[in-house]
């Protein structure tokens, strides 16, 4: 299989879909790997690292596109991109269908088979392919919502760890799943006085278990979620439901219950996000206010970690990406029903539920589309 690697546009994403030790190992398994030029630089890598690993160097992304018959991304496929995509090929990356109607309607045209790495599972009910962004994510949010919590950005002025004789900063986590736990873990580790919400009791119980000294939980009831809102500093919104459009946790007319200057930290803006008012933003202007309430919404947020990032994901990627490129994304999907369940588009119909429900779209089974 020739496997292609484009250089990423969307705006301030330096991550690359392939690392050279992953382009090597696809080498080796007899493939033939292209990589656009430049695309790793922003994570580290050098054309130099790819061609060392035995792959080629294209000059453009129209190279790319045209020449592979699999294309390994990291974020959706912007505009342009979509419009290269062929009946046949196969599209594996984060797609994020959910919010996105404009994407799915041009992904679904182009005829390609689309295997979105957020919804491919595990044997114990996890993302494997979201998981270490989520890790990224998670660790990262109160870091920039530290930041955005300063006077100068906005925020209220509080610092996490406060100091003696001045108390913390109070960090509300909604979600405790791997964002939200990565998120208290650090905010704590700040100092800050932070408390995680879910409604799983299972999880919950968890949470206490193994770190009920760093940090408190809660149950996510919607009168104590608003009741805790209202006495923190910082939100994390970190609520996900695999494929679907993210719940939303806090409405504008809240807003106004909550301190002046608190800082929103969305890391679910992917799938639309948990608060009424997000809206996606970039690294290069990251806050916006509204109502006196600062909100942090980039949709690439472990983009700003690229080479840790690119690590992270290709490691977790590769296994996948190789059983696709030695078997086809076919008898892949029949020997691995985790790998079907990131099936989300072939040949022109939607394969996943979640996503048909969120934009009213038909759905035909992945069940069926991969014996046909």
């Amino acid at each position: 299989m020739i496997i292609g690697c484009p250089k990423e546009i969307k705006p301030q994403e330096f991550r690359v879909g392939m690392t050279p030790n992953a382009a090597g190992e696809a080498v080796a398994h007899g493939h033939r790997v292209l990589i656009e030029t430049g695309a790793g630089k922003g994570a580290g890598f050098e054309d130099s690292d790819y061609t060392d690993a035995g792959a080629e160097i294209a000059g453009t992304a129209a190279d790319v596109f045209s020449t592979a018959d699999m294309i390994v991304k990291v974020k959706e496929p912007q505009p342009g991109e979509r419009k290269m995509l062929r009946e046949g090929q196969v599209l594996f990356t984060y797609l994020h269908l959910a919010p996105d109607p404009e994407q799915t309607r041009d992904l679904i045209a182009s005829g390609a088979t689309c295997i979105a790495y957020e919804t491919v599972t595990d044997d114990r009910g996890g993302l494997p392919l979201l998981a270490p962004m989520s890790e990224v994510a998670g660790r990262l949010a109160p870091q920039v919502g530290a930041w955005t919590l300063q006077k100068a950005n906005g925020g209220r002025g509080v610092l996490m760890g406060g100091v003696p004789g001045v108390g913390p900063a109070r960090v509300l986590v909604i979600g405790g799943g791997v964002v939200g736990t990565h998120a208290a873990r650090i905010a704590a580790g700040m100092g800050a006085d932070v408390t995680v919400l879910d409604r799983s009791l299972a999880r919950l119980r968890y949470l206490d278990d193994v770190f009920g000294r760093e940090f408190k939980t809660s149950y996510a009831s919607a009168g104590n979620t608003i009741e805790l809102a209202r006495a923190a500093d910082m939100i994390v919104g970190a609520v996900l439901i695999p494929g679907a459009a993210a719940p939303k946790l806090i409405s504008r007319a809240q807003l106004s219950e909550l301190k002046p200057g608190a800082a929103l930290v969305d890391v679910a803006i992917d799938q639309g996000g948990c608060f009424e008012t997000s809206r996606a933003t970039t690294h290069q202007d990251p806050v916006y206010e509204v109502d006196g309430i600062m909100h942090y919404c980039v949709a690439n947020m472990p983009g700003a970690v690229a080479r840790t990032s690119t690590i992270a994901l290709g490691n977790a990627t590769m296994p996948f990406m190789l059983a696709l490129a030695d078997k086809g994304w076919k008898q892949a999907c029949l020997d691995d029903p985790h790998l079907l369940d990131g099936l989300n588009i072939h040949a022109g119909q939607l394969t996943y539920f979640a996503v048909g429900k969120a934009l009213g779209i038909d759905v035909v089974s992945p069940s069926i589309v991969v014996k046909q």
